[in-house]
């Protein structure tokens, strides 16, 4: 059963840092895409990172260089750092993953793109001026 559960949110101002964690069940963690993606208020959900069971990765435009996507093998959990946030990150982040053996190969720009069938609970991350 995939089960999803972030944590690690909250305020920060300006130029500060968040790490995100997103604890996974094993049937989670062997997707071969899973991704990070946020919501802010009146706007769409955007995919903001993702990561193939390759290692490969996948980030938007908007937090290239400042966000990194990472997966801990040992503990089943995936991993957002966001640095040099803006008040632009303020959002809902959300992880994601498919089915085991599912959409197995695909491209990460792929998988920060397509649709999920799990999400977790969502964790707030608000940053001030």
């Amino acid at each position: 059963q995939v089960h999803l559960v972030e944590s690690g949110g909250g305020s920060v101002q300006a130029g500060g840092s968040l790490s995100l964690s997103c604890a996974a069940s094993v049937d989670a963690y062997s997707s071969w895409c899973m991704g990070w993606f946020r919501q802010a208020p009146g706007k769409e959900r955007e995919g903001v990172a993702s990561i193939t069971n390759r290692g490969d990765t996948s980030y938007a435009d908007s937090v290239k260089g400042r966000f990194t996507i990472s997966k801990d093998n040992a503990n089943n959990t995936l991993y957002l750092q966001m640095n040099s946030l803006t008040p632009d990150d303020t959002a809902m982040y959300y992880c994601a993953a498919d089915p085991p053996r599912a959409y197995i190969g695909v491209s990460a720009p792929y998988c920060r793109r397509k649709a999920y069938q799990n999400w977790g609970q969502g964790t707030q991350v608000t940053v001030s001026s």
